[in-house]
Protein backbone atom coordinates (compact mmCIF):
# COMPACT_ATOMS: atom_id res chain seq x y z
CA UNK A 1 0.00 0.00 0.00
CA UNK A 2 1.32 3.42 -0.94
CA UNK A 3 1.89 6.07 1.71
CA UNK A 4 1.48 8.86 -0.84
CA UNK A 5 -1.16 11.43 -0.07
CA UNK A 6 -3.40 11.93 -3.12
CA UNK A 7 -3.28 15.53 -4.25
CA UNK A 8 -5.58 15.34 -7.28
CA UNK A 9 -9.09 13.98 -7.73
CA UNK A 10 -8.73 10.90 -9.99
CA UNK A 11 -12.21 11.47 -11.41
CA UNK A 12 -11.36 15.04 -12.39
CA UNK A 13 -8.35 13.71 -14.33
CA UNK A 14 -10.73 12.13 -16.84
CA UNK A 15 -11.16 8.70 -18.29
CA UNK A 16 -13.77 7.67 -15.71
CA UNK A 17 -17.24 6.47 -16.70
CA UNK A 18 -20.44 5.57 -14.93
CA UNK A 19 -22.13 2.18 -14.85
CA UNK A 20 -25.85 1.61 -14.54
CA UNK A 21 -25.25 -1.47 -12.36
CA UNK A 22 -22.44 -3.59 -10.94
CA UNK A 23 -21.70 -7.16 -9.91
CA UNK A 24 -19.87 -7.38 -6.59
CA UNK A 25 -18.33 -10.43 -4.92
CA UNK A 26 -17.47 -10.69 -1.22
CA UNK A 27 -15.38 -13.81 -0.71
CA UNK A 28 -12.49 -15.15 1.38
CA UNK A 29 -12.03 -16.99 4.67
CA UNK A 30 -12.57 -13.94 6.85
CA UNK A 31 -15.75 -12.70 8.48
CA UNK A 32 -17.82 -9.84 7.12
CA UNK A 33 -18.85 -10.99 3.65
CA UNK A 34 -22.59 -10.93 4.32
CA UNK A 35 -22.29 -8.00 6.71
CA UNK A 36 -20.70 -5.89 3.97
CA UNK A 37 -23.46 -6.90 1.55
CA UNK A 38 -26.13 -5.87 4.08
CA UNK A 39 -24.41 -2.52 4.52
CA UNK A 40 -24.79 -2.00 0.78
CA UNK A 41 -28.45 -3.03 1.11
CA UNK A 42 -28.88 -0.15 3.56
CA UNK A 43 -27.32 2.25 1.06
CA UNK A 44 -29.72 1.08 -1.61
CA UNK A 45 -32.71 1.43 0.70
CA UNK A 46 -31.63 4.98 1.53
CA UNK A 47 -31.96 5.70 -2.20
CA UNK A 48 -35.42 4.07 -2.29
CA UNK A 49 -34.16 1.15 -4.34
CA UNK A 50 -36.20 -2.04 -4.41
CA UNK A 51 -33.93 -4.70 -2.85
CA UNK A 52 -34.12 -8.49 -2.55
CA UNK A 53 -31.99 -10.96 -0.60
CA UNK A 54 -31.79 -14.70 -1.27
CA UNK A 55 -29.99 -16.73 1.39
CA UNK A 56 -28.70 -20.07 0.16
CA UNK A 57 -27.85 -21.67 3.53
CA UNK A 58 -29.87 -20.01 6.25
CA UNK A 59 -33.50 -20.96 6.70
CA UNK A 60 -36.33 -18.78 7.93
CA UNK A 61 -35.87 -20.44 11.35
CA UNK A 62 -32.65 -18.52 12.02
CA UNK A 63 -34.41 -15.24 12.87
CA UNK A 64 -31.32 -13.16 12.22
CA UNK A 65 -31.19 -9.53 13.23
CA UNK A 66 -30.45 -8.34 9.70
CA UNK A 67 -33.44 -10.23 8.31
CA UNK A 68 -35.75 -8.82 10.98
CA UNK A 69 -34.72 -5.20 10.40
CA UNK A 70 -34.33 -5.32 6.63
CA UNK A 71 -37.75 -6.93 6.15
CA UNK A 72 -39.24 -4.04 8.18
CA UNK A 73 -37.44 -1.63 5.87
CA UNK A 74 -39.03 -3.25 2.82
CA UNK A 75 -36.46 -5.77 1.60
CA UNK A 76 -37.93 -8.84 -0.09
CA UNK A 77 -36.18 -11.62 1.82
CA UNK A 78 -35.99 -15.29 0.86
CA UNK A 79 -34.20 -17.57 3.36
CA UNK A 80 -34.22 -20.70 1.25
CA UNK A 81 -31.66 -23.02 2.84
CA UNK A 82 -31.81 -25.47 5.71
CA UNK A 83 -28.68 -24.50 7.62
CA UNK A 84 -25.20 -25.93 7.78
CA UNK A 85 -24.49 -29.14 5.87
CA UNK A 86 -23.21 -30.88 9.00
CA UNK A 87 -26.66 -30.36 10.56
CA UNK A 88 -28.56 -31.61 7.51
CA UNK A 89 -30.67 -34.74 7.85
CA UNK A 90 -30.94 -35.05 4.07
CA UNK A 91 -28.32 -33.57 1.74
CA UNK A 92 -30.52 -34.30 -1.28
CA UNK A 93 -33.17 -32.07 0.27
CA UNK A 94 -30.51 -29.42 0.98
CA UNK A 95 -29.48 -29.58 -2.68
CA UNK A 96 -33.10 -29.25 -3.81
CA UNK A 97 -33.53 -26.20 -1.55
CA UNK A 98 -30.41 -24.61 -3.09
CA UNK A 99 -31.77 -25.26 -6.57
CA UNK A 100 -35.06 -23.65 -5.56
CA UNK A 101 -33.14 -20.69 -4.15
CA UNK A 102 -31.31 -20.30 -7.45
CA UNK A 103 -34.58 -20.46 -9.41
CA UNK A 104 -35.95 -17.67 -7.21
CA UNK A 105 -32.73 -15.65 -7.50
CA UNK A 106 -32.70 -15.97 -11.29
CA UNK A 107 -36.33 -14.82 -11.38
CA UNK A 108 -35.58 -11.80 -9.15
CA UNK A 109 -32.51 -10.77 -11.16
CA UNK A 110 -34.18 -11.26 -14.53
CA UNK A 111 -37.34 -9.39 -13.58
CA UNK A 112 -35.65 -6.01 -13.59
CA UNK A 113 -37.87 -5.09 -10.61
CA UNK A 114 -34.92 -4.77 -8.22
CA UNK A 115 -32.03 -2.33 -8.23
CA UNK A 116 -30.08 -4.67 -5.91
CA UNK A 117 -30.20 -8.43 -5.40
CA UNK A 118 -27.99 -10.12 -2.80
CA UNK A 119 -27.15 -13.81 -3.26
CA UNK A 120 -25.96 -14.58 0.25
CA UNK A 121 -23.68 -17.61 0.63
CA UNK A 122 -24.27 -18.73 -2.96
CA UNK A 123 -20.64 -19.84 -3.30
CA UNK A 124 -21.31 -22.94 -1.21
CA UNK A 125 -24.11 -24.12 -3.48
CA UNK A 126 -21.78 -23.58 -6.44
CA UNK A 127 -18.76 -25.28 -4.83
CA UNK A 128 -20.81 -28.30 -3.76
CA UNK A 129 -22.27 -28.43 -7.30
CA UNK A 130 -25.81 -28.12 -6.01
CA UNK A 131 -26.33 -25.49 -8.69
CA UNK A 132 -24.44 -25.11 -11.96
CA UNK A 133 -22.10 -22.18 -12.50
CA UNK A 134 -22.86 -21.35 -16.19
CA UNK A 135 -26.50 -20.28 -15.56
CA UNK A 136 -25.36 -18.03 -12.70
CA UNK A 137 -22.73 -16.42 -14.94
CA UNK A 138 -25.31 -15.98 -17.70
CA UNK A 139 -27.78 -14.33 -15.30
CA UNK A 140 -25.10 -11.90 -14.15
CA UNK A 141 -23.96 -11.02 -17.66
CA UNK A 142 -27.51 -10.73 -19.03
CA UNK A 143 -29.03 -8.95 -16.02
CA UNK A 144 -31.24 -5.93 -16.62
CA UNK A 145 -29.33 -2.71 -17.06
CA UNK A 146 -30.11 -1.24 -13.62
CA UNK A 147 -29.90 -4.42 -11.51
CA UNK A 148 -26.80 -4.75 -9.37
CA UNK A 149 -25.98 -8.10 -7.77
CA UNK A 150 -23.84 -8.98 -4.75
CA UNK A 151 -22.67 -12.58 -4.31
CA UNK A 152 -21.14 -13.76 -1.02
CA UNK A 153 -19.35 -16.81 0.33
CA UNK A 154 -15.96 -18.48 0.59
CA UNK A 155 -14.19 -19.95 -2.42
CA UNK A 156 -16.21 -18.12 -5.06
CA UNK A 157 -15.95 -19.80 -8.44
CA UNK A 158 -13.39 -18.24 -10.77
CA UNK A 159 -16.03 -17.86 -13.49
CA UNK A 160 -18.05 -15.61 -11.16
CA UNK A 161 -14.97 -13.60 -10.20
CA UNK A 162 -14.17 -13.13 -13.89
CA UNK A 163 -17.52 -11.43 -14.68
CA UNK A 164 -17.66 -9.38 -11.46
CA UNK A 165 -16.88 -5.68 -11.48
CA UNK A 166 -15.58 -5.60 -7.91
CA UNK A 167 -14.21 -8.52 -5.89
CA UNK A 168 -13.30 -8.15 -2.23
CA UNK A 169 -11.53 -10.91 -0.36
CA UNK A 170 -12.02 -10.90 3.39
CA UNK A 171 -8.94 -12.42 5.02
CA UNK A 172 -9.04 -13.98 8.45
CA UNK A 173 -6.34 -12.68 10.78
CA UNK A 174 -7.82 -13.99 14.03
CA UNK A 175 -11.18 -15.55 14.91
CA UNK A 176 -12.91 -16.21 18.24
CA UNK A 177 -13.80 -19.71 17.01
CA UNK A 178 -10.11 -20.60 17.28
CA UNK A 179 -10.49 -20.07 21.05
CA UNK A 180 -13.56 -22.35 21.08
CA UNK A 181 -16.00 -19.40 21.24
CA UNK A 182 -19.21 -20.15 19.34
CA UNK A 183 -20.95 -17.67 17.05
CA UNK A 184 -22.61 -14.87 19.01
CA UNK A 185 -26.13 -13.71 18.22
CA UNK A 186 -26.06 -9.99 17.43
CA UNK A 187 -22.45 -10.14 16.32
CA UNK A 188 -22.17 -13.14 14.00
CA UNK A 189 -25.82 -13.55 13.02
Amino acid sequence: MSNEIPLEDPIAQGGMKTASSLVLVNTGDGKGKSTAAFGTVLRGLALDWPVAVVQFLKSGDWNTGEEKVLRKLGVDWFAAGDGFTWNSDDLDESKALAQGAWAKAAELIGSGDYRLVVLDEISYALTWEWIETPPVVAALVERPERTSVILTGRDMKSEIIEVADTVTEMRQVKHAFERKIVAKKGIDY
